[in-house]
């Protein structure tokens, strides 16, 4: 890797030809008018003072306790005024990502709390250094095409914590970030001054938005007043900002998977028509990472089918809908990176990636997103890109098809010193983490699996990548700024 400080990096997308649809054309609509019964007639909690103007385009609300009712027209047009494509821009543009339905593209998961410290193999609690480290690995990884805050920056201040971990990873990183962890107005307001320092500008931040973000229902049915807030902030910076559900079968909703998926898609039409209803064309996105409850701990199952089953529904639901969809893959509920977790991994990654979800996050992390592994993270950029290159096919033409050369070979003959072969060979996909080797030349060496293969790497990567660097002075504006930023 002595290559690997100078060496530019590229971004790793799946490129969709075709999409899986698991539910028929009348089961997505017939979910998209029970969502509608739901926000028409149940409603959904949205306690914040500009939900009244909603009131004059047709929806009731309550405005004691901030109940909103929604007509299905003005659901309908909110979805028409949604942009149907928009690009997330990078720091680099060369790592810029156009959200357009022809491409996937993968992320870390978000806010774990404790690392598995890469040199110990114990867990502790994350601090603000480990997400930097964690950034920078990310940064190394062409899988990774965009950031979350994947750890916890858990020794600052919680109040500004999120302006820290923003911070943080636009210094070790030049990729997008999604500023995730911006729940309040403050926060957010915060976000966009870091954004624009580095950007050059609160004009230059609108025309690229570096970061984007998004709000999180509360299930059953509501929204926090501050969360909204938050959205309202980044949208008038022009950040683009969705709106992810994370309902649990059993318990924040239905058994069924289809009411599961029926309230999940009512919680997000809300918070779309919202901000739609606020700031017309305003860019979102529609996000889930819905689960079941694990019903023997009560807690949530993190890997199964009915997990997978709504990853797939709700990537389809969101190209019914004809807007770019953010849809939680991977986040196993295995303890350690090994069998549980790469079976949990790839079946989720496959579900994502040929429902044609635009956006997948979930990468490197373990036990439900509580444990950020260095490990996972290498191994889950490995089924990505396995799952990648399957689902881009192949390309058929008169070269590919080597008709030419099959007939040159002929029978009971081989094709390793032929000129096609050479041309293409380096088209196989070669791994990184999986050992391929002979079995005796494996055991001679040491038998070393996967999880120290990625070890090692994951050092190597930490000792010799180094990112672009930030502008002169940026990297110490912000520190300037978050020190004495002040809390409304």
């Amino acid at each position: 890797m002595a290559d690997e400080k100078a060496e530019k990096r590229r971004i790793l997308a799946a490129r969709y030809k075709n999409k899986l649809d698991l539910l028929t054309p009348e089961e997505a609509s017939r979910i998209h008018e029970a969502s509608l019964y739901i926000l028409e007639h149940t409603g959904v909690l949205m306690p914040h003072p500009r939900a009244r103007e909603l009131e004059a385009k047709g929806a009731r609300v309550d405005r004691n306790s901030g109940l909103v009712r929604f007509p299905p027209d003005l659901v309908e047009k909110a979805l028409r005024e949604a942009p149907q494509s928009f690009t997330l821009c990078a720091r680099d543009p060369g790592q810029d990502l156009p959200l357009n339905g022809e491409y996937g593209y993968l992320t870390l998961d978000g806010s774990g709390l404790q690392v598995i410290d890469l040199f110990t193999g114990r867990a502790r609690k994350s601090t603000r250094k480990d997400l930097a480290e964690a950034t920078l690995v990310a940064d190394y990884m062409e899988q990774i095409a965009f950031l979350w805050p994947v750890i916890s920056a858990q020794d600052c201040p919680s109040g500004i914590q999120p302006l820290y971990e923003l911070a943080t990873q636009l210094v070790y990183s030049s990729k997008h970030v999604q500023a995730m962890t911006a729940v309040n107005g403050d926060t957010a307001r915060g976000s966009v001054e870091i954004a624009a320092l580095v950007a050059g500008g609160r004009r230059r931040l609108k025309e690229r938005p570096i970061i984007s973000n998004f709000q999180c229902s509360i299930s059953p049915l509501a929204y926090d007043g501050a969360g909204l807030e938050a959205a309202l902030v980044f949208a008038e910076a022009g950040i683009p900002v969705g709106f992810l559900t994370m309902q649990i079968g059993c318990s924040t909703a239905p058994a069924t998977l289809a009411g599961n998926l029926a309230q999940g898609n009512a919680e997000i039409l809300a918070g779309i028509t919202f901000l739609q209803s606020i700031y017309p064309g305003a860019p979102t996105f529609y996000g889930s990472c819905a689960t079941v409850m694990e019903l023997k701990s009560g807690g949530v199952a993190c890997g199964g089918p009915e997990d997978f089953f709504l990853q797939a529904a709700s990537a389809q639901m969101a190209r019914y809908y004809r807007l770019p969809s953010n849809i939680g893959t991977f986040a196993t509920g295995a303890k350690t990176a090994g069998w549980h977790a790469g079976v949990e991994n790839a079946a989720s990654g496959a579900a994502s990636i040929f429902a044609g979800a635009d956006m997948m996050c979930g990468a490197g992390l373990l036990n439900g997103a509580r444990i950020f592994s260095f490990e996972q993270l290498l191994m889950d950029c490995e089924i990505f890109e396995i799952l990648r290159l399957t689902a881009a096919g192949m390309e058929i033409n008169d070269d590919t098809l080597a008709l030419e050369t099959i007939d040159r070979v002929g029978p009971a003959n081989h094709f390793m010193t032929e000129e096609h072969t050479i041309a293409h060979l380096r088209e196989i996909w070669q791994p990184n983490v999986i050992d391929r080797t002979p079995y005796e030349k494996w055991a001679a060496s040491g038998r070393k699996d996967e999880l120290q293969t990625a070890r090692e790497k994951a050092v190597r990567i930490l000792e010799n990548h180094r990112p672009e660097p930030l502008p002169d002075g940026v990297a110490e504006e912000m520190e300037v700024f978050i020190r004495s930023f002040k809390q409304k």
